[in-house]
């Protein structure tokens, strides 16, 4: 059966029990030896997470100084077209292959027009590998107006020479389609 500790206290005398005249200061030495052991293991883990920490940030700061320095250097050695300079670049540059392309899926050879087709095609591949030194160019030298302006006009120039060559196809077609009538006459 459980008793009222109150109950036992009133019942029975109370034992004193005296304490030493060194108590307090043998206490207060104990307390400051404990507070120095928990000092120290605190000032360990302390010391660890510190140093932790800086490896962290050294490391974290040696990655993105290195992914920068190596996208900015990516960024100055890959200009392969126009369109890798600027959205407006890009669009001219698509407009004018997407014609070239256009116009040379169009022209159908055959062996009255051969001699005609790879003399411009031939110009038309001296132009392009000419456009591929162009932009190796604006690689080496950096961004400037006058290459810029190169590789524009040399795919105008492509252009140009595509469509002087379906004009000249029209009329080497019609001249054999009047020379077969003259014949059959």
């Amino acid at each position: 059966m459980p008793k009222d500790l109150r109950e036992l206290l009133k019942n029975e005398p109370v034992q004193t029990r005296k304490l030493s005249k060194n108590h307090r200061i043998n206490f207060e030495a104990k307390l400051q030896q404990e507070l120095q052991t928990t000092k120290k293991n605190y000032n360990h883990i302390l010391k660890i997470a510190a140093s932790f920490l800086v490896v962290i940030s050294l490391g974290s700061s040696l990655f993105y100084f290195s992914n920068n320095t190596v996208k900015n250097t990516n960024e100055t050695a890959k200009i392969e077209s126009l369109g890798s300079i600027s959205p407006e670049l890009k669009n001219i540059e698509s407009y004018y292959l997407a014609s070239i392309n256009t116009e040379i899926s169009s022209l159908q050879e055959n062996s009255e027009n051969k001699e005609l087709l790879d003399g411009y095609l031939e110009k038309i591949g001296e132009l392009t590998s000419e456009y591929k030194l162009l932009t190796k160019e604006l690689n080496t030298e950096g961004l400037n107006e006058k290459t810029i302006n190169a590789l524009i006009d040399n795919l105008q120039l492509r252009l140009k020479l595509l469509y002087q060559l379906k004009e000249q196809l029209n009329e080497l077609k019609k001249l054999n389609s009047t020379q077969n009538e003259n014949l059959q006459v």
